[in-house]
């Protein structure tokens, strides 16, 4: 996504914390993009994950990038998300939500990037409500990639509107599809993942 304009000012620069969570959201944005290059599956392969749900994704993950080729990897996401006439799955919010492709929540989406600031990158002709550019614009958010670094509320209300409603059920379709071996973790990655974040969200209140 190509940004311009600013979002709600803040007078601090993202916490650790906070870059770490951009930082996941990038890494799922960049797998959920498009087929993975070398270089993204050599980067997964060196993860190293702990005994949290996030970890043991994670260490899933590294274990089966290690083995991925490019030509399966592209593959396996030819079959999970363009295939013949469509993939497995399709990652967007509007279906997710509706059963449609182009409706309400992608009109709700554009409203709000307009919003903050948010443009659609020249050439991407893709509808803006895909999981991974909605993955995108979390990271840049918290990055401040549209001017400022997001507030937590800006954040919240990103998240709720836009992610909450229907990332979690896509994850879990992911990790269980039939053609999902690479995105299997991938998808335990990104529904733990939603789940840290909606709680976190609620928290926070």
């Amino acid at each position: 996504m190509s940004t311009s304009g600013q979002t709600a000012q803040t007078p601090h620069a993202p916490a650790p914390e906070d870059l770490l969570r951009a930082d996941l959201y990038g890494f799922l944005a960049a797998l959920l993009a498009r087929p993975p290059s070398r270089d993204l599956l050599d980067r997964a392969a060196g993860l190293e994950g702990d005994d949290t749900p996030v970890g043991r994704a994670v260490t899933a993950l590294a274990r089966l990038a290690r083995a991925a080729t490019e030509t399966s990897a592209r593959r396996e996401f030819d079959a999970l998300f363009i295939g013949v006439g469509r993939g497995e799955l399709l990652p967007y919010g509007s279906y997710y939500m509706t059963g449609f492709l182009n409706e309400k929540p992608l009109a709700r989406l554009r409203a709000d990037m307009t919003r903050l600031g948010i443009a659609r990158a020249e050439g991407v002709f893709e509808p803006e409500d895909n999981i991974a550019s909605l993955c995108e614009m979390m990271a840049g958010l918290i990055r401040g990639a549209y001017g400022a670094p997001a507030d937590l509320r800006t954040q919240r209300d990103f998240f709720n509107a836009h992610l909450a409603p229907w990332a979690e059920h896509f994850f879990t379709d992911l990790e269980g599809a039939e053609s999902s071996a690479l995105y299997a973790p991938v998808g335990l990655l990104g529904r733990t993942f939603m789940q840290i974040e909606r709680e976190a969200f609620r928290l926070e209140g």
